[in-house]
């Protein structure tokens, strides 16, 4: 396919509008809402904006406010996900940026970044693994007294569940504690297939990414760890009371009791036990020979390794064609990575492409490319089947080495980064 024109750059002046135009005009066939209802998100893509959320990081409060819904003006969520996940914000930036902040505040911050270490560590190990129950099978509705007997997992006559749905679909992005209520509700509560509520959350969201949305509904649901998480009016009325005021069903509220958290029977998962988790180079790993960056949307920001190690070559980025359009993304992150390398084209050399990665990589002119290490099986998948001379270590938090994933309070002691 030909190289598609440079998105609109946000930096030099264009409209969020403009880039969704963009993205309907080139990649609209593959959003989920089609072509006609592409529409930014929430939350801005680019180095600049993602500068500026960290420049602005402030967890003075987190500890008591992080899990806060509404008003939104109390939340201390600090909304910096969508960067880290692709790459402009890195978890060790993140790590320093808090060092002066108050100690219960910056230790709880930190647990939550070493949380989202442990989901890369885990993702790392068990590559497609993740897709399947990692320790228990999801206990099914039918073997909950009483079931669920509504025909939507989320149910939008409940003011909880209209709220949070309409903030993953229109904004694509949502507290953690709001993330957990949906996983819960329609695992836990509805018992309907973990795996599609995933799906369609990771979808929708800014800063999905297959390592911290399924380790989140595993831990939700029970399939990988030792209790489910029961989603009830209790969390709602603490997080975002006036929810609750103004729900239609307020007296009848079929969220009123704790669900019965029974745990479905233990499976033959992946091994989680001590061993060695996949890490890339330590140091940059080839001849050096690199022409062009291979660029990913893990890592997309203008410190890059492999961007960063020579300011004069390009880079290339390649819409995946036949993987989106199996995911069916909404329109909004499709906007959030456009207005990412719209930005990024603007101080670097950039094509951006669709199509089949392997094909438009191999189409390069016999182009030696350099790439950064991504923990992500598809990278590995397509890096043993190209001629790639030059890559560049991924920026982890903590470095892998052989230890247990089967839990996090397993894995944070021995991570080696205090608080």
């Amino acid at each position: 396919m030909p190289v598609l024109p440079s998105p609109p750059s946000l930096a030099a002046g264009a409209s969020p509008d403009d880039v969704a135009d963009w993205v309907a005009t080139h990649l609209g066939d593959l959003a989920r809402e089609g072509a006609d209802g592409v529409r930014p998100g929430a939350l801005r893509g680019g180095q600049s904006a993602a500068d500026a959320a960290l420049a602005g990081l402030d967890v003075t409060g987190y500890a008591r406010s992080r899990s806060t819904v509404l008003p939104v003006h109390r939340q201390g969520a600090t909304r910096l996900s969508p960067y880290v996940r692709h790459g402009l914000v890195t978890l060790p930036e993140a790590w320093d940026a808090v060092a002066a902040a108050p100690e219960r505040d910056r230790r709880k911050y930190r647990d939550e970044l070493l949380w989202q270490e442990y989901a890369r560590h885990l993702y790392a190990r068990v590559g497609p693994g993740s897709a399947h129950p990692l320790r228990r099978e999801q206990a099914r509705a039918g073997s909950r007294p009483g079931g669920w007997g509504r025909a939507e997992p989320w149910p939008r006559e409940m003011a909880c569940m209209d709220h949070v749905v309409g903030g993953l679909e229109e904004d694509g992005w949502l507290v953690n504690q709001t993330r957990m209520w949906l996983a819960s509700q329609w695992g836990v509560r509805a018992g309907a297939t973990w795996r599609e509520g995933e799906d369609l959350m990771f979808a929708h969201l800014l800063d999905g990414s297959r390592a911290a949305n399924r380790l989140g509904w595993q831990w939700t649901v029970g399939t990988g760890s030792g209790k489910a998480y029961g989603f009830s009016r209790w969390q709602v009325e603490k997080r975002a009371p006036e929810l609750c005021a103004s729900c239609p069903l307020a007296s009848a509220c079929p969220i009123q009791e704790w669900p019965d958290q029974s745990l479905g029977p233990d499976t033959d998962g992946p091994d989680l036990g001590r061993g060695p988790v996949p890490g890339g180079p330590t140091r940059v790993d080839g001849t050096g020979e690199g022409q062009v960056v291979w660029l990913t949307a893990e890592s997309l920001g203008t410190g890059d390794p492999a961007l960063a190690a020579d300011p004069d070559r390009p880079g290339v980025f390649v819409f995946d064609e036949p993987l989106l359009r199996r995911l069916r993304l909404s329109g909004k992150r499709l906007v959030f990575l456009a207005e990412t390398l719209g930005e990024l084209a603007e101080v670097r050399g950039l094509e951006v492409r669709r199509g089949d990665v392997l094909t438009e990589l191999t189409g390069l002119g016999g182009a030696r490319l350099a790439t950064t290490y991504a923990p992500v099986p598809g990278w590995a998948r397509l890096r043993a089947r190209l001629e790639v001379p030059e890559v560049h270590p991924w920026p982890w938090l903590v470095q892998p080495r052989p230890a247990s994933v089967r839990s996090f309070s397993a894995w944070r002691p021995r991570a080696g980064r205090g608080g």
